[in-house]
């Protein structure tokens, strides 16, 4: 028996010893708290001091993770700007990604106007909230897909056209903004008050009182045009050429079906569910071959790391080898896993066999080192994070023909 035991004892600690580690500190709000909310009045007056409160991380202290941009393979994108005090990483992430598009569609350089897509889409939410009498979830959030929907009913402009920011604005800030419609929503629903012409023209008000008037033409290159004109033919893209896949094992393969998470609030059917091999091979076969893909998923796993910005799952919270479509539909399903962000990826990097993804990030923790650091506004993601808690992408239809062609 000795024999045996002592090889298996030697194994055992030599096998703990090469496992990740946890650490307990406190989550990096340092550019949200110093930069983002400087001088916003209603924050400084709330300000005060608090107990840290610490969580489990991930140890990265003997980690060497693949954080030179430069070596990373990307599609064209503009540099990362910042979502402000808003919930709006969906329509950053995805109007990053159409940006991308153009260039890679036409040849030409967009910058294009987010609060423009902000502004319908908190339009077309006051008519589906009269239309459902209030049966819906309300909040700042939505999903990559709702970009191309509004596209398709409103056009798009240029982000100088409609800055969606008030003079002396730094950042955006829908705090109050939403606090506003959501009381009025609660108004309406209260008193019955299911005038759709009178809550719509109620909530641009408000929405033009603190983003501003909308436009309604742009001139570019001395010509005046509609925002669909803009859209469709000086930019050429066509939001209806661009899908939505997912991989969860509670919905057939190959068939289209609801994506129910809060945030999907117009209960949206147009996700192609696949087998997360083939979701994996999505993004891959995407980003290889020069698409670039808008993703959502959860970002507040000990593995996503604001202070390292990187996203990996060690292994104590599963095993690389053991995460499959039952590891995912499981975090799903009891809430582990939940629709917290929306990013662009914009590169990536194979490294001893594996894929790193580079991450265009709109939210204020991939912005904790500071303008000056040369990785201000990403994160670094390993294909596990990935396969285990990214749960949408939104691409061009000609980067999944494959497996569209797949689909009943």
């Amino acid at each position: 028996m000795k024999r045996i035991l002592l090889p298996a004892i030697l194994f055992a600690s030599f096998t703990l010893s090469a496992q990740d580690k946890g650490v307990f500190k406190a989550s990096n709000s340092k550019y949200y708290n110093e930069t983002i909310m400087k001088g916003v009045e209603s924050f400084e007056e709330s300000k005060e001091e608090k107990p840290t409160y610490k969580r489990l991380f991930m140890d990265h202290s003997d980690k060497n993770y693949p954080k030179d941009i430069k070596k990373y393979k990307t599609v064209w994108y503009q540099q990362p700007i910042s979502q402000g005090n808003t919930g709006t990483c969906w329509c950053f992430s995805t109007s990053s990604f159409f940006e991308s598009e153009v260039k890679r569609v036409s040849g030409k350089e967009a910058d294009l106007s987010e609060m423009y897509t902000v502004y319908w889409e908190y339009v077309e939410r006051a008519k589906y909230f009269v239309a459902h009498r209030g049966d819906m979830t309300l909040g700042e959030g939505s999903e990559t897909n709702a970009v191309a929907k509004i596209m398709n009913l409103y056009g798009a402009v240029p982000a100088k056209a409609y800055t969606g920011m008030l003079e002396g604005q730094a950042f955006h800030n829908h705090e109050q903004m939403f606090e506003e419609i959501n009381n009025y929503f609660a108004s309406v629903k209260a008193q019955n008050a299911w005038n759709e012409s009178q809550v719509v023209g109620t909530v641009k008000d408000i929405l033009e009182h603190y983003m501003g008037p909308i436009p309604s033409k742009v001139t570019v290159d001395g010509k005046e045009m509609s925002p669909r004109e803009y859209l469709k033919k000086h930019l050429g893209l066509q939001p209806e050429e661009y899908v939505n896949f997912m991989s969860l094992v509670q919905h057939d393969y190959y068939k289209k079906a609801v994506y129910d998470v809060p945030d999907n609030w117009w209960r949206s059917n147009d996700y192609n569910n696949v087998p997360l091999d083939d979701f994996m091979a999505i993004i891959k076969s995407a980003i290889k071959n020069g698409y670039s893909l808008a993703i959502g998923g959860d970002v507040s796993e000990v593995g996503f790391d604001k202070d390292e910005q990187v996203a990996v799952v060690p292994d104590f919270d599963i095993p690389s080898a053991n995460i499959n479509e039952y590891a995912r539909q499981m975090r799903f399903s009891n809430n582990a896993t939940t629709d917290d962000h929306a990013m662009h990826i914009v590169g990536y990097q194979e490294v001893k066999g594996e894929t790193w993804f580079l991450v265009k990030d709109s939210g204020s923790g991939s912005r904790n080192g500071g303008p000056e650091s040369d990785i201000f506004g990403y994160y670094f993601m390993h294909e596990d994070y990935v396969k285990l808690k990214m749960m949408t992408i939104t691409l061009h239809k000609d980067a999944a023909k494959e497996w569209l062609a797949k689909m009943k």
